[in-house]
């Protein structure tokens, strides 16, 4: 996610915010996604609530051993003067069984005045989908 981007935001920020984080997740790729986020950024995500750069490329990297060909779409629900929130869903297939998952998520998010993210509280529910359901590829 551009730590270009800074708030206050704006509508047209704010979605752009939105766009990067969009593009960088799914490059599944822990290291770049987690240089978006504060060296002492605060996860929620579900059940699991951790701190830092090197808890969050921990996390990824366990996230997409398990969630293959993982694929996702973000939306800009609302946002603040450094907060935006975004509901989002996202389509990967299950490491031990091969069952395609849909995700369905709202992440809440606060930012810094650099533009890193500091903050990120993650709610979802999956629930399996037919292959030839999917929506993102």
């Amino acid at each position: 996610m551009s730590k270009s981007i800074k708030p206050p935001f704006t509508y047209e920020t704010a979605l752009a915010k939105v766009k990067a984080a969009e593009e960088a997740w799914n490059t599944r790729n822990p290291e770049l996604v987690a240089q978006a986020y504060t060296p002492d950024s605060q996860w929620r995500n579900r059940t699991e609530f951790f701190e830092g750069r090197e808890a969050i490329k921990q996390f990824l990297t366990r996230k997409w051993a398990k969630e293959l060909d993982y694929r996702l779409m973000k939306e800009l629900w609302c946002y603040t003067e450094n907060r935006i929130s975004v509901r989002f869903e996202y389509e990967w297939r299950d490491a031990e069984t091969g069952q395609w998952m849909r995700t369905h998520e709202n992440e809440h998010w606060e930012f810094d005045d650099d533009g890193l993210m500091k903050r990120r509280d993650m709610s979802a529910n999956d629930y399996p989908i037919q292959e030839s359901e999917r929506r993102y590829r």
